[in-house]
């Protein structure tokens, strides 16, 4: 990581530390150390700016006035501690932490707007320095989304590398051509491209992978289908009634015309003849006083 400094800082104990741990990190990206920015009231000082491929930290630099070791317990409300006692900071006498950082990130993004530019989403992180050999655990922990504390120091810094390497999850969103206006427009000064290169920053931004293409079947239209499931309904009923037609017209050609009653008076007389009894072939059955027998 490449780190700058002004001749002219004066830097503290934990800000020295601090800076020889950065330099001993193989990530990615730029510090600025000791950074003033010119606010209403005059200078105000940042702890750090950290530049990565994919976004901006501002650090404010704590250390500690004893070595301390046990469980580090942070808030956004009560004092610090470590273990059962309070987190003896580094601090002047009732300033908080969360505030000096929150402060701190303030400044930058005013700074960046009175410069009209514009950085994107600014992080911020309270970096706090134990003494060699001190150990706080846990080495990390969240104020709020955007506000984290991270322990380090050159004798363990790995979760210091891991925070810096992903505090701002996402593609790299950051040249070396934006790193270069972005640090003038916050200090009048950009560092040189080749130092930007060697510290691992490209020129451009790769590009984005390819995803595979992929096929989606078109759903058909409801009301197309409606419409087509009613004329289909209505051309079986067509031709069902053709059949049915065709079956009439069919039987009256084969049975031809009705045989009409003859009118009165046209000269044809109706058959007057009884239909005639074959006589008996045997002898009669005669009964008692029966005529004829």
């Amino acid at each position: 990581m490449l780190v700058k400094v002004d001749d002219r800082a004066e830097l503290s104990a934990a800000e020295r530390e601090f800076v020889e741990c950065l330099r001993q990190l193989p990530s990615t990206g730029l510090a600025i150390v000791d950074l003033r920015v010119g606010t209403r009231r005059g200078t105000r000082k940042i702890g750090a700016v950290v530049w990565t491929p994919q976004g901006i930290l501002v650090v404010e630099v704590i250390g500690f006035r004893s070595k301390q070791s046990g469980m580090l317990t942070v808030s956004t409300e009560r004092p610090w501690q470590v273990g059962d006692t309070a987190a003896d900071l580094d601090l002047e006498l009732g300033a908080d932490p969360v505030r000096l950082a929150e402060s701190a990130l303030r400044e930058v993004q005013f700074t960046f707007e009175r410069a009209s530019y514009d950085p994107g989403h600014l992080c911020g992180a309270v970096a706090l320095i134990p003494h060699r050999g001190a150990v706080l655990r846990p080495a990390r922990e969240t104020l709020r989304p955007g506000l984290d504390v991270v322990v380090g120091n050159t004798a363990e810094f790995t979760e210091l590398r891991i925070f810096l390497e992903n505090f701002s999850p996402g593609p790299p969103r950051w040249t070396l051509g934006r790193v270069c206006a972005a640090t003038r427009a916050l200090t009048g000064w950009a560092p040189d491209r080749g130092e930007l290169i060697a510290a691992g920053f490209e020129d451009k931004l790769p590009d984005p992978p390819k995803r595979p293409r992929t096929w989606q079947l078109r759903r058909p239209d409801s009301r197309r289908a409606h419409d087509l499931i009613g004329w289909a309904v209505l051309a079986v009923a067509v031709f069902g009634m053709l059949i049915v037609l065709a079956a009439i017209a069919g039987s009256l050609i084969a049975g031809g015309p009705a045989a009409e009653p003859a009118a009165p008076g046209s000269g044809a007389e109706p058959s007057s003849a009884d239909p005639t009894v074959p006589p008996p072939t045997g002898p009669a059955e005669c009964w008692p006083l029966q005529a004829d027998c």
